[in-house]
């Protein structure tokens, strides 16, 4: 179980010791490497959310998000000084296909208990690691999971769709940066943030991390 990390207290620190800095090495050690992170609109809780009843009312997402690679974890990253007096601020986007595929298997399992339909979301107009996420996805549900719904959608599209029209997904899959994102964005939906879980999972029968969304 995990409580809330980091706060105003901590916000002049250094950055190496913040404390979001040591919940991303915990993630790492512990191969956590699926984050869940559901929607769902309580009855009681739909006039409390941002978006009209309608819209919202028996709303139930569940987005699966990749933990333990991407931007977050890239290697060259940092600040160092350039030319003329400037600095230039690194990070580096890097997905490897069994990272990609590991996630990916989370969803689509997770699919096949519920509604049977996965929206993967990346930006594979733009970025090369867009592609791969976009292309691995594909070639794994055509190998393994051919009787699951699967869609493709850029990531800055999901987010606008989640806001016209949050009931058209069941399962999300996509990864660190965007998953950070899109799952806030989503939570919100439901009226409060704070009376949902998230669970952060390893390989079958290891590691796993609960809490409560902050």
């Amino acid at each position: 179980m995990l409580g809330a990390v980091g706060g105003p207290k901590w916000d002049n620190l250094e950055f190496a010791k913040k404390p979001e800095r040591a919940l991303l090495k915990l993630r790492k050690e512990l191969k956590l490497f699926a984050n869940l992170r559901p929607a769902i609109c309580f009855k009681q809780l739909v006039d409390a959310s941002s978006l009209k009843p309608e819209i919202v009312s028996g709303l139930d997402i569940m987005i699966v998000r990749e933990l333990t690679g991407g931007i977050y974890f890239g290697e060259p990253r940092g600040i160092k000084p350039i030319d003329n007096g400037e600095r230039k601020g690194i990070n580096t986007h890097t997905y490897t296909t069994s990272e990609i595929v590991r996630v990916a298997k989370v969803a689509f399992d997770l699919a096949k208990k519920r509604s049977n339909k996965v929206t993967s979301c990346d930006k594979s107009n733009v970025m090369e690691a867009g592609q791969l996420w976009k292309e691995e996805v594909q070639a794994l549900h055509d190998k393994e999971y051919k009787e699951v719904e699967l869609s493709h959608m850029l990531a800055d599209n999901c987010a606008m769709q989640l806001l016209r029209d949050p009931k058209q997904f069941d399962v999300i899959v996509t990864d660190n940066l965007f998953g950070d994102m899109l799952s806030d964005q989503a939570s919100m939906l439901t009226g409060s943030l704070g009376l949902l879980p998230s669970a952060s999972l390893g390989a079958k029968n290891k590691n796993g991390e609960m809490r409560a969304m902050y």
